[in-house]
């Protein structure tokens, strides 16, 4: 039986492009963890807003800096005038707005850009519903990324360091800046060691089966350890998915220009994989209609 939220936790489940929204109740305050992406960011507002009845919401804390967890900021931030704060780690990519940094042009991505106001650092504690958080450095999908603990609820907002299912695609590892699969082996080991009764994800459901998400991920992460190729071939994947879930629909006769002009998929293709570029496509084409992911019906596409 999943544990019951405490009664100032609220999660805004979301469905990709967007990460959940986490809102969190103090008195006539509130405080929100992530904020989806940036084409989702009037919805975001929307939500939000309902879920605050009056009340203020009086800061916005990111996990990390990718697209579907900071590109509602802006708009948060100018509707509800809270103060935004994001991982130490970033405060000079956000205040340069360094959109390669960011992934966002590398991976045809959007954000809207916004002004931080503060900062918090991996041991830096907080008080949000109630209760006590401690910020947890969670590197691996991002180097810079962080969680947010509750000892005494045994609660982790896991951001995409932990999901169900896995965890965030290993950026760093196949951008070459980071030793990104040593790093998230770090982060898993880290939060085994933690007693957690409940995670909140920043994809999907919260979720009180620890023990067999981390077993998963281990198993996931040994795998892509193991050949890294597979790992390029799942970002591939998870790129080319995100990107038409945004632009969709898509007329199926695009597609395959459509992939040609994702710099990185381009590249990491020619980096891991080596595959002519009508063999890419077709390994694409097979991949997604045995998965489900696009699907086509008169002849356009859409993803699921």
């Amino acid at each position: 039986m999943t544990p019951a939220l405490p009664a100032g936790l609220q999660v805004l489940e979301r469905g990709w492009l967007s990460a959940n929204n986490i809102l969190a109740f103090d008195g006539d305050t509130a405080t929100l963890i992530d904020s989806g992406y940036v084409t989702h960011a009037t919805q975001t507002v929307a939500l939000v807003g309902e879920a605050l009845a009056g009340r203020r919401l009086e800061r916005l804390i990111n996990t990390h800096a990718h697209s579907d967890h900071i590109g509602g900021n802006a708009a948060l931030q100018a509707t509800f005038g809270c103060d935004v704060v994001v991982p130490a780690g970033l405060h000079a990519t956000i205040a340069d707005w360094d959109e390669a940094a960011l992934l966002l042009s590398p991976l045809g991505q959007q954000a809207a850009r916004f002004q931080h106001d503060r900062t918090l650092a991996a041991g830096d504690q907080f008080a949000m519903a109630g209760l006590n958080w401690q910020a947890l450095a969670v590197p691996g999908h991002d180097m810079e990324a962080l969680a947010y603990y509750n000892p005494e609820r045994r609660l982790l907002i896991s951001g995409d360091a932990l999901w169900e299912n896995g965890f965030g695609v290993v950026f760093p590892e196949l951008l070459g800046e980071a030793d990104g699969l040593a790093a998230t082996r770090a982060t898993l080991e880290m939060l085994a060691r933690l007693p957690i009764d409940l995670v909140i994800p920043g994809h999907g459901a919260p979720f009180a089966t620890v023990d067999r998400a981390l077993t998963l991920a281990f198993s996931r992460l040994d795998a892509f350890a193991a050949n890294i190729e597979r790992l390029a071939w799942h970002a591939i994947k998870v790129v080319v998915a995100f990107a038409v879930m945004e632009r969709q629909p898509l007329p199926a006769a695009d597609f395959d220009d459509f992939v040609r002009a994702l710099p990185f998929a381009i590249d990491l293709n020619q980096r891991y994989l080596g595959l002519a570029d009508d063999e890419l496509l077709r390994r694409l084409h097979d991949d997604f209609r045995r998965s489900g992911a696009l699907r086509i019906d008169a002849g356009v596409m859409t993803a699921r």
